[in-house]
């Protein structure tokens, strides 16, 4: 009886963690089913991005050997196993997109498609992290949420070449001061400089775009500094994704069962575990408003009867 007692006031006290609330929070809205959705949406999406990406990008940066590996760096470490190279092997060669046409029948119905998807998945998403803020679908305007939704999906491709274009300057400025204090260019200390300053870039473009995804997409008004603590902590599990992803995905996909879909089931895991960092993200945010007396538009008036907190559960405990 003793023992009993022991472990229910054990297990009462780690569902009082922020961390325990934040996943029940999560569970308690569906977070891995949507998740789940959200990723099969993004891998339609991702192959009409890359094609319309490549064709545009081809016009682009094509003269510029430095800012085209910047580029396909960015693509690899957001979809491991998708983008070959010299150093590394993939489902899809960069060559033979760089040499495609957006003018074309196939470049128009890519086009149409990236139109269609990217759409459709930000309304998902949004409609996913308003669901785990216990929130209704948006009260917006159809067509409004339309155009703000295509405005921010071309927002987000040019912040990706952006990254690429910052990524190239930082490590030319880095080999520039270096070389005024006679540090070799191929160093270890400026190879590794360049290295963390790349992902640097990558973690402030990732919370920019976890920050508007969370405010903007989604159409809640989070305060910033619970917005800021929510976005530093799905940048950094995203980066932490982002420098594991070939090794995530190699066990997942090496079965000799899926070798012919090794490509379309590395994507769906990948962007499965990126969908789930998202909303635990937003979880997380939720939980840190409850936490601080935040009422987030409505959130305390129309919360579902899913929500779980840890009182609830020390109770059926």
């Amino acid at each position: 009886m003793a023992l009993m007692q022991r472990v229910a006031a054990i297990t009462a006290r780690v569902m009082k963690l922020k961390p325990a609330r934040v996943y029940l929070q999560y569970t308690a809205h569906n977070g891995p089913l949507l998740a789940a959705g959200l990723s099969f949406q993004a891998v339609f999406a991702v192959f009409a991005a890359i094609w319309v990406g490549f064709a545009i990008a081809g016009v682009v940066i094509r003269s510029n050997p430095e800012l085209e590996d910047a580029f396909l760096g960015l693509l690899r470490s957001n979809l491991p196993g998708l983008i070959g190279g010299k150093a590394s092997a993939g489902a899809i060669d960069p060559e033979a997109l760089f040499s495609s046409s957006i003018l074309g029948w196939t470049g128009a119905i890519a086009a149409v498609g990236l139109f269609f998807t990217a759409l459709g998945w930000l309304a998902s998403g949004r409609d996913a992290v308003r669901g785990i803020f216990g929130l209704p679908p948006a009260p917006t305007n159809f067509l409004l949420l339309k155009v703000k939704d295509l405005g921010l999906a071309i927002g987000f491709g040019l912040a990706l070449l952006l990254s690429a274009v910052l990524t190239v300057l930082s490590t030319a400025a880095l080999s520039t001061v270096f070389a005024w204090f006679g540090i070799d260019a191929m160093s270890t200390f400026t190879l590794v400089a360049a290295r963390i300053a790349g992902l640097m870039i990558v973690f402030v473009l990732d919370a920019l775009v976890l920050g508007t995804f969370y405010r903007v997409v989604s159409g809640i008004h989070i305060p910033w500094r619970i917005l800021a603590e929510g976005t530093i902590i799905g940048a950094v599990a995203l980066g932490v994704l982002k420098a594991l992803g070939s090794a995530l995905l190699g066990g997942a996909t090496r079965n000799p069962l899926l070798a012919s879909f090794a490509v379309i089931i590395g994507l769906l895991i990948w962007f499965n575990l990126i969908c789930q960092v998202i909303l635990i993200a937003s979880s997380w945010i939720f939980v840190s408003s409850e936490d601080r007396g935040v009422s987030l538009t409505g959130s305390r008036q129309k919360r579902r009867k899913t929500d779980v907190t840890p009182s609830d559960t020390a109770t059926a405990l």
